[in-house]
């Protein structure tokens, strides 16, 4: 069983989480916490695999929870909950550890998928949260990024930068490959292989440097 933890200060909120994750078989909620202090004493306490994390609770927030979890409670994983309403947040939750990131209209499959993921020591981006990500980090000095990101996916063949433009966009990997002519599975390798070669830890990495590339 997948021990989870869900880290809320809507009690509404905490208890759809639940019910949720609850209909999977092999997924058990052990704890609730309302802030982050209590989640990160609880993580440590219940022993908790994947900790759902919200960013805007008292007496703890959760960006700051996700920089102490590896200290409190290093083997727990941490999907962050959010909004994406601040570009601040958006930074602080990529370089901060969190094994994924889920808007809170996230469907409730992939937030299955996600608790899955993170479980087995995957990194879960929905292409939801992907968009609102590199949206968020669509600004800057535009000329320099896109020479570094160009350099960067010059070592991609033909077909490895049509799928990379695409996570760019957000699409799922079911999306990019309709729009592509290839199979789920196909696409999933072609990610993998994609990440190795341009040192990238997770998906939104990648859909950065795409979408630098074109500014």
């Amino acid at each position: 069983m997948i021990r989870v933890l869900v880290a809320d200060d809507e009690p509404l909120i905490r208890a759809g989480i639940r019910m949720i994750l609850t209909s999977a078989e092999d997924i058990e909620v052990v704890g609730e916490a309302p802030d982050g202090a209590q989640a990160l004493r609880l993580a440590a306490e219940l022993a908790v695999d994947v900790l759902l994390l919200d960013i805007r609770m008292p007496v703890l927030d959760g960006l700051s929870a996700l920089a102490e979890l590896p200290r409190t409670a290093p083997g727990t994983r941490a999907i962050v909950l959010t909004t994406f309403g601040e570009r601040e947040n958006v930074l602080r939750a990529i370089t901060s550890g969190g094994a994924g990131f889920l808007l809170k209209d996230t469907a409730p499959g992939e937030l299955i998928q996600a608790v899955r993921a993170a479980a087995t020591g995957h990194a879960f981006l929905s292409p939801a949260a992907t968009r609102h990500i590199v949206d968020s980090l669509a600004d800057g000095p535009a000329a320099a990024r896109g020479e570094r990101a160009r350099r960067r996916l010059a070592v991609l063949t033909a077909r490895e930068r049509d799928v990379v433009d695409l996570l760019g966009e957000g699409l799922s990997n079911a999306d990019t490959g309709a729009r592509l002519h290839m199979s789920e599975a196909t696409v999933k390798t072609y990610v993998s292989r994609i990440l190795a070669k341009l040192d990238c830890e997770n998906r939104v990495q990648a859909a950065l440097l795409a979408r630098d590339a074109e500014l």
